[in-house]
């Protein structure tokens, strides 16, 4: 049965007044009539992606995604936690690691240029593969500290804490969000000695991805918001800003949601260039258009959201495998939700390789979410032709 404020009485009632047949809403959203049926007469739970796309055709401006998460609960299974938190040590054995200020330079550009190359193979390894030497690396980094002095120290400490941030990423990636969060308060803590307040910033940037992926819009907003306000670096702000945005996606509010894109591409634009490594993805030739094709998808507009992940995903760089699985996911996922179901299958096959081989627990949680709509066109011959390799991939994500 429906309850007056039920997400099917109130789907009911919005077709009603925009005098659409059932027919109709089923025709917008690419769900069959007899599954909306069971939704108006509450004999079926929403998913979070058709409440989506019926409020974006209903332009009910986040109303019916405020009610299907009252009505069902993330369809999402949570990641197996695969890693756990890594205590840093403080000390250091062996030979005397003092040096003169001309080797400490040198060890400093070293250790910089790791930094850079750890994170290229972050982009085509296992993260608990890549995760290992962060650590190790983290914990060189943090000895070289404790025998340096002065503004030398502070160089290791705020490089060290570049390292721990890059440990939470990896860790998230594994599926362990407690070690993220854990990895994140010791990067902040490590670059607290020096005058780089961004990483405090970035941290809370990085804890509203794990909210954001936990379909948790208030909390995603919030925390972008904070971070907005703890940093004057136009970077931080930006990054920021475009977390906002897929906060406020999620909720379906397209108007702040663009509101915050328009401050990101901003405030990116004037971000000045540093030494230090840069905080937040370097594999995006235009961040904001391409988190702009995946809000567009949140927000139940997925044919725009395909045309424009379609144009980012053809100027990734062919070496950012995991960038290319994440975003190329999310792009199959949006043509697969307009209906093309050959096109989004064949995006998915030449995109299963690359999942495999990068195992990530987030772009894990987009695969299940494709899954989940391809298996309704079982009938398919694309769907039936690529069933099994894909079944065995959400094995391993």
């Amino acid at each position: 049965m429906t309850y007056p404020n039920s997400f099917g009485a109130v789907l009911h009632e919005l077709r009603g007044k925009a005098d659409w047949t059932l027919s109709r809403l089923a025709r917008e959203v690419y769900y069959s009539k007899g599954h909306l049926s069971k939704i108006e007469n509450g004999l079926k739970v929403p998913s979070p992606d058709l409440a989506r796309r019926c409020d974006a055709v209903l332009k009910a401006n986040g109303a019916l995604i405020a009610l299907a998460a009252n009505d069902v609960s993330d369809p999402i299974e949570s990641a197996t936690a695969a890693i756990r938190p890594f205590a840093i040590s403080m000390s250091v054995t062996g030979a005397d690691m003092h040096t003169g200020e001309e080797a400490e330079g040198a060890s400093l550009r070293f250790f910089r240029a790791a930094f850079d190359s750890v994170r290229l193979l972050g982009q085509t390894a296992h993260p608990r593969l890549v995760l290992p030497l962060v650590v190790t690396q983290t914990e060189a980094l943090q000895a070289l500290a404790g025998q340096a002095g002065g503004r030398t120290r502070l160089e290791w400490l705020a490089l060290a804490a570049r390292f721990a941030e890059y440990a939470g990423w990896m860790a998230q990636e594994s599926g362990d969000n407690e070690a993220a969060l854990s990895w994140t308060e010791q990067a902040v803590a490590m670059a607290a000695p020096g005058p780089d307040r961004d990483l405090e910033s970035y941290a809370k940037i990085r804890r509203a991805l794990i909210t954001f992926y936990n379909n948790d819009a208030a909390q995603t907003v919030a925390l972008a918001r904070q971070a907005q306000l703890g940093t004057n670096a136009a970077r931080i702000r930006g990054l920021a800003a475009q977390r906002e945005a897929q906060g406020h996606a999620l909720a379906g509010d397209y108007d702040a949601c663009f509101r915050s894109l328009d401050q990101a591409r901003e405030l990116l634009a004037d971000a000045e260039q540093s030494e230090a490594p840069v905080l937040g993805t370097t594999n995006l030739p235009d961040s904001v258009a391409m988190i702009t094709g995946w809000c567009l998808y949140d927000l139940g507009r997925a044919r725009e959201a395909a045309e424009v992940l379609d144009r980012e995903c053809a100027r990734l760089s062919p070496h950012a495998l995991r960038t290319h699985a994440r975003y190329g996911v999310r792009r199959a996922r949006a043509h697969a939700a307009v209906g093309e179901i050959d096109h989004a299958c064949q995006l998915t096959a030449e995109l299963l390789d690359t999942v495999r081989l990068v195992r990530s627990a987030t772009i894990g949680t987009d695969l299940r979410q494709l899954a989940h709509t391809l298996l309704r066109y079982q009938q398919s011959p694309s769907v039936r032709a690529l069933h099994s390799r894909l079944m065995s991939s959400l094995r391993l994500s």
